[in-house]
């Protein structure tokens, strides 16, 4: 994990895996809900169409309290990198680099930054609550696309 002056921390772990095979999850917000580490995805509540540079997409999150969230893809290198934010700013950064064995370094990052309120993130202690959650959505993507080619849905 590194925690950043700018407001942003990471998580990594090297994945069995193709970018590619990676990337297609991702970049399917169906498949959010799978992956979620923090447990507060419920569903997705728009189009479950492959998201691409400008997307928007909602999910539904429970916290106690449920309320739907919007999404607006903000960078988009297939295969590379994607980042989506919702209205209050945060971003949720996927970085993808193919390693020479086939496998790929997966890095998420939780980006607080560009937040409406980036205070209020802090008093809570949102971004350090983040990094569990963070560690555990790259183990579940992990055990997704390291299952064998007639496993994967």
């Amino acid at each position: 994990m590194a925690m950043s002056k700018q407001r942003s921390v990471s998580v990594e772990r090297l994945i069995g895996a193709p970018a590619e095979r990676i990337f297609t999850v991702l970049a399917d917000p169906s498949r959010h809900c799978e992956i979620d580490g923090s447990g507060t995805l419920s569903r997705l509540t728009t189009s479950n169409a492959p998201l691409t540079l400008g997307s928007t997409f909602s999910m539904r999150i429970n916290v106690g309290v449920s309320y739907t969230v919007k999404n607006r893809v903000l960078e988009f290198e297939e295969n590379r990198l994607i980042t989506w934010a919702h209205w209050q700013g945060q971003r949720w950064s996927y970085q993808l680099e193919p390693q020479p064995d086939g496998g790929t370094l997966v890095r998420e990052t939780f980006d607080w930054s560009t937040a409406k309120l980036p205070r209020s993130i802090e008093l809570i202690g949102a971004h350090r609550k983040n990094v569990p959650s963070m560690e555990k959505t790259l183990e579940r993507l992990a055990a997704l696309v390291e299952a064998p080619a007639d496993d994967q849905s």
